[in-house]
């Protein structure tokens, strides 16, 4: 065989070799891109199911609104007193059934959106509030003053929640707690809902 010929073949076995090595690199970017499109279409489907939580939350207060039409005429639903009685298994009159059904709502809403509490008790997850307000201008305010204006007939419902973030520090567990010190707001992101309605 030719000197030129072994020469040529010696050289095309290390492009081979360098070729194989670029092309592996190639496909393991490629592969991490793919991982990170399908971490973010996980984060984002947790999302928009956490919004349509909320909206059903929202429809199932409307209901309860809607089948006691003399609570909210007198506004027992947008000054609610705490629960006092079950009526579930009582009667009750207008006010105790508002009072009832915004504690169950909100209770059955922050077990929704929030952490979760398996011993049967009213949930009361600080880190999930919702309000029911006649306001002109619903998507104002916060959680901790939510600037309800009581101008005009229409009513709001509005729920507030925290969602976990890419930046979650500390990797805070998911065991009931009812604390709301400001620390375990790290590496959360509030997400609002508004939904208005005319009874």
């Amino acid at each position: 065989m030719r000197p030129s010929v072994l020469a040529h073949r010696r050289n095309s076995r290390g492009m081979t070799l360098i070729e194989v090595l670029i092309a592996i690199v190639i496909f393991a970017v490629g592969l991490l891109g793919i991982a990170a499109l399908q971490v973010a279409g996980l984060r984002y489907t947790k999302g928009s199911q956490a919004r349509s939580v909320a909206a059903l939350q929202a429809e199932n207060m409307i209901d309860r609104m809607r089948a006691n039409s003399i609570g909210v005429d007198s506004d027992f639903y947008l000054a609610v007193d705490p629960e006092s009685i079950d009526c579930d298994s009582a009667d009750c009159s207008p006010t105790q059934l508002a009072a009832f059904d915004y504690a169950r709502w909100l209770s059955e809403t922050r077990q929704a959106l929030g952490v979760k509490r398996n011993d049967g008790l009213t949930n009361v997850d600080a880190k999930v509030n919702a309000t029911i307000c006649i306001d002109s201008t619903p998507n104002d305010g916060t959680s901790t003053s939510w600037a309800c204006d009581n101008t005009g007939n229409v009513y709001a419902i509005k729920i507030e929640w925290q969602e976990r973030s890419l930046a979650r520090a500390g990797k805070v567990t998911d065991t009931y707690s009812n604390s709301s010190g400001s620390g375990a707001d790290t590496g959360f992101v509030l997400n609002r809902f508004v939904m208005r309605f005319i009874p």
